[in-house]
């Protein structure tokens, strides 16, 4: 009898049952407790891309599922292959994606007895996931596999585990019924009484603010949140995840604050007089000190998340519950603000950025706004994370939150290179861009070899300053220039390493050859590698120290800083 024909075991199951979720593309790699389902995709149709590092599975499978709005799914061995899995597993926990990871386990017998490649995974991943599974007999997997995927869609999104142990994969499943997924129960409809609350402190007013994140696209309420803007002409700031909330150029919007972000965003929240909070969670980095974040606002916080309203900063107006159906409501407001709205304009156009840097280098975010420019308006941008990723975040024109993957909350080195590969296989007819940093793209460098395999048209930006660029920052800034391990310098030449896997890759270091190396990137019909050289002691401004107000925003590197700030500003 041979495999095609055998009754269907647990592995067999599991791969059919996968397919009826709507799983197309699934990203891992093979080992002795997982070989019983990597011998039932030989008969599914799902596709299975074979990663070189099971970190770059969680990661494609976490890319995936941001760009497509759909589960990621990775797949990886007991012991080390599930560790392997812990980093992204953690970032889309951190960041609200959707996953639900597969991972192989000794036979039940063996559990316990520190087996060969025996690791301890649900424990393990506990404080990651929204839910862990061990399934210890053939019989559980079709609860088992419903309440997966539910929990992962449902609500909140984020990653669940499941851990098979090799016997229950190679068991009889014959007897069990063909999967049906479970449904998704919808949010709950925002309280009436909050929502009148909220339209009454709108139109009194002097000073509002919309401050928008990334549960406005969690919530699939981009459009609600635009109709809400155009209604009430409310001027409107984005965190780093809530970037393409509202399309670039559009007039109310302020940009990105926090951090690194704008100083007409900065300053328009920290003189607001109303902070209309959707879909965001008053992260550090874009409050900054959060005792003197927004000192003069009332808050009213919509959030599909109720756990995260009155966490960080008390709501004046709780409103959760489903964030399109409130905001559908709210654009009824009736906004007196045109002087607000003209100051906060004059702002935007008098502290914009500029791009006529002196000299013959290349200028990072001037080649970015270009690139953005000259690419498709739907086109994915993917980042590692470090001083690209800010000035990404800063110079893209993002058109919907989906087209711009970031690693926010865990802020992982190594995500850009195995987020773009799932993004390119989620949308594979839209132009994919990953923008990395010589440090972070050697971290996950080994997946070159999966998008040279599989041709995937991925076009990588790899901005190369020869050092640790975020850390030198703030070493420079905060440390007295006491610069620690941060030297890169004997970098390999990347465009020569792109090449060697086969893909088309040149070198460039003048900004007179910028716009034609760019065209001639994104004309490339397969992958392609764009090395550019830039200055060591290039830094992102605007800055807000640590544990500063946002109002306290550097432009350049101040000749002496204060004391106080040095001993606060230890990098998280």
């Amino acid at each position: 009898m041979n495999a095609a024909t055998a009754p269907r075991n647990g592995a067999r199951w599991l791969a059919h049952a996968l397919e009826a979720e709507g799983v197309d593309t699934l990203f891992g790699y093979p080992g002795g407790t997982i070989m019983p389902f990597y011998d039932a995709l030989v008969d599914s149709r799902l596709k299975h891309i074979l990663v070189r590092h099971e970190q770059g599975a969680a990661l494609a499978a976490n890319g995936y599922a941001r760009a497509s709005g759909k589960v990621g799914v990775c797949v990886a061995t007991s012991g080390p292959g599930a560790s392997n899995l812990v980093t992204g597993i953690a970032d889309a926990m951190l960041d609200s994606v959707p996953m639900v990871c597969l991972t192989g386990q000794v036979a039940t017998p063996l559990m316990g007895t520190d087996a060969f490649q025996e690791l301890d995974v649900f424990g393990l991943t506990m404080p990651i996931v929204k839910h862990s599974f061990i399934v210890r007999r053939a019989d559980d997997l079709p609860q088992v596999l419903r309440e997966a995927f539910r929990i992962a869609r449902e609500g909140r999104p984020g990653p669940v585990l499941i851990d098979l142990p090799k016997d229950v994969q190679m068991a009889d499943a014959s007897h069990l019924p063909d999967h049906v997924p479970a449904g998704v129960d919808p949010q709950p409809a925002p309280d009436a009484a909050k929502l009148a609350e909220a339209l009454a402190a709108i139109a009194g007013a002097e000073k509002p603010v919309i401050y928008g994140g990334g549960g406005i696209a969690l919530a699939e309420a981009v459009d609600a949140f635009r109709q809400f803007v155009e209604a009430t002409a409310i001027p409107t700031v984005l965190t780093l995840r809530g970037l393409g909330a509202l399309p670039a150029g559009h007039p109310q919007l302020l940009g990105m604050l926090g951090m690194h972000g704008t100083r007409a965003a900065n300053m328009a929240v920290q003189e607001s007089d109303l902070l209309i909070v959707v879909g965001a969670r008053f992260d550090d980095r874009a409050t900054g000190k959060l005792a003197e974040f927004a000192p003069f606002a009332r808050v009213v916080h919509l959030d599909a998340d109720a756990y995260e309203i009155g966490k960080l900063r008390s709501a004046d107006i709780a409103i959760p519950g489903d964030v399109a159906t409130g905001l559908r409501t709210l654009k009824a407001a009736r906004s007196t603000c045109q002087a607000w709205r003209e100051t906060c304009q004059q702002r935007r156009e008098k502290f914009g950025f500029r791009y006529d840097a002196p000299g013959s280098d290349i200028y990072a975010p001037g080649l970015l706004k270009r690139l953005s420019e000259i690419a498709p308006d739907d086109a994915i941008v993917a980042c590692d994370v470090g001083q690209h990723q800010m000035w990404v975040a800063q110079h893209w024109r993002f058109h919907h939150p989906r087209n711009h993957l970031t690693s926010g909350a865990l802020g992982t080195m190594g995500f850009g290179l195995p987020a773009a590969m799932g993004a390119q296989f989620a949308c594979p007819d839209r132009t994919v861009v990953l923008v990395s940093g010589d440090g972070s793209f050697m971290m996950n460098v080994q997946e070159l070899a999966t998008i040279a395999r599989c041709r995937l048209p991925v076009k990588i930006v790899l901005l190369d300053n020869s050092a640790l660029g975020m850390v030198r920052q703030w070493q420079e800034l905060f440390f007295a220039e006491r610069y620690s391990e941060i030297d890169l310098s004997d970098n390999p030449d990347f465009a020569a390493l792109a090449q060697v896997f086969g893909i088309p890759a040149r070198r460039i270091d003048l900004r007179s050859q910028v716009d034609e190396a760019l065209a001639d990137l994104l004309a490339q019909p397969g992958p392609a590698l764009l090395h550019v050289a830039i200055d060591i002691k290039a830094n992102v401004w605007p800055l807000v120290p640590p544990n500063h107000a946002n109002s306290s925003m550097l432009e350049s590197n101040p000749a002496k800083i204060a004391t106080e700030t040095r001993a606060h500003a230890i990098p998280a």
